[in-house]
């Protein structure tokens, strides 16, 4: 069970999902769960999706992935903005948004943690570490 305290999404007692905390260099995280048993990582699960334990640890993400899927939604928004999947270098995968044009963000980009709470839609959102491939003619 969650609630909500401040700006951050607090975990309360008894729960063993990952939630969004911030660091103390005022930059945020994404704390994730590692299963004891088989090792799975794993995001915002009260189970593991591999072996059904629940003895879970959190740990903290360092914060670097790769764009799995993007897809640009333009519905219940005033401009177009991209939903991404990122699978975290640690193996979990989390939605959310990376920064810039929403076309240009691909399937294989790699991208760094910005912030780990999107003021409007709660989800974390990155930025691209290489700039993207430009073909020029």
């Amino acid at each position: 069970m969650y609630h909500h305290s401040g700006t951050a999404l607090q975990q309360a007692s008894g729960s063993a999902a990952g939630v969004l905390q911030p660091r103390s260099e005022d930059t945020d995280a994404i704390l994730y769960q590692r299963c004891t048993w088989c090792g799975t990582a794993m995001y915002h699960r009260l189970l593991c999706p591999v072996c059904r334990g629940s003895d879970l640890r959190t740990e903290r993400s360092e914060g670097t992935g790769t764009v799995r899927h993007s897809t640009v939604v333009h519905r219940n928004t005033p401009a177009a903005r991209n939903v991404s999947l990122i699978e975290m270098a640690e193996g979990f995968v989390v939605r959310g948004r990376v920064m810039g044009p929403p076309i240009g963000i691909h399937s294989g980009d790699r991208v760094r943690l910005s912030t780990a709470k999107d003021p409007v839609r709660g989800e974390p959102v990155f930025q691209l570490l290489d700039e993207p491939y430009r073909a020029w003619s």
